[in-house]
C-alpha cells in the first residue's frame, strides 16, 4: 500500500539530488559522441556550391554557428580569426534569423551576402567557408538553440565538444585546447 508513494518519493529525491550537481550553464547537444548528421546545404557566398558531411571527413575542425544579427557573434569573430591564424580550421554554419520558411516566401541572398562580406571585412574572417542553413535543418539536427554555438569535430566526423556562447581565450584554453591539441598533436 505504501510502496508506490515510497518509490515515487525516492525517485523524486534521486532526481532532485542529481540536479544539485548539474551545471545550468552547460547546454550539451544530444549528439556528443555521434557523427555529424548527414546534410547537403549550399555555400553562403558561392552559387552552385554545396557542402555535405563527406566534405568534412579527414580533418579536425570547429563548426561555429553564427549570424550577422547576433551581437555576441560580432564580439566572437576577432577571436575566432586569431584561432584561424593559429591553424584552427573553422567552418561557419550561418543561421538566418529573419527568415521563417513557414511564413516568408522570398529571401534576398545577395543582400545577405553583402551584409556578411561587410561584417567579415570589419571583424576578420575566421571561416574556411560558410554553410548556409536557411531552413535550419542542420541546426535542428545538431540541437542548436541559438548563436553563437561551437562544435569540435574529429577527423572521423564525430562531435566531441559543444559550447554555447562566445568562444574566447578562457573557454578555448579550458574546454577546447586540450582536446584539440590531443587530436592535432600540435601545441596551441
Amino acid at each position: 500500500m505504501f510502496a508506490v508513494p515510497l518509490i515515487i518519493f525516492f525517485l523524486l529525491c534521486i532526481f532532485l539530488f542529481k540536479g544539485l550537481f548539474s551545471n545550468p550553464r552547460e547546454l550539451q547537444t544530444g549528439r556528443l559522441g555521434q557523427e555529424i548528421p548527414a546534410f547537403n546545404l549550399p555555400d553562403l557566398m558561392q552559387d552552385n556550391k554545396n557542402w555535405s558531411e563527406k566534405d568534412l571527413l579527414g580533418k579536425v575542425y570547429l563548426i561555429n554557428v553564427w549570424g550577422t544579427w547576433c551581437p555576441t557573434c560580432l564580439v566572437e569573430l576577432p577571436y575566432l580569426t586569431k584561432l584561424r591564424e593559429r591553424g584552427v580550421e573553422i567552418i561557419g554554419l550561418y543561421l538566418e534569423q529573419g527568415y521563417d520558411p513557414d511564413f516568408d516566401g522570398e529571401f534576398n541572398i545577395q543582400a545577405l551576402r553583402d551584409e556578411v562580406s561587410q561584417m567579415l571585412a570589419r571583424t576578420g574572417n575566421p571561416y574556411q567557408y560558410n554553410i548556409f542553413d536557411l531552413n535550419r535543418s542542420l541546426a535542428f539536427d545538431l540541437g542548436v538553440s541559438g548563436a553563437p554555438e561551437t562544435f569540435l569535430v574529429d577527423s572521423k566526423g564525430v562531435i566531441l565538444l559543444h559550447h554555447t556562447g562566445d568562444l574566447n581565450e578562457r573557454t578555448w584554453r579550458a574546454k577546447f585546447a586540450p582536446k584539440f591539441t590531443e587530436l592535432k598533436e600540435v601545441k596551441l
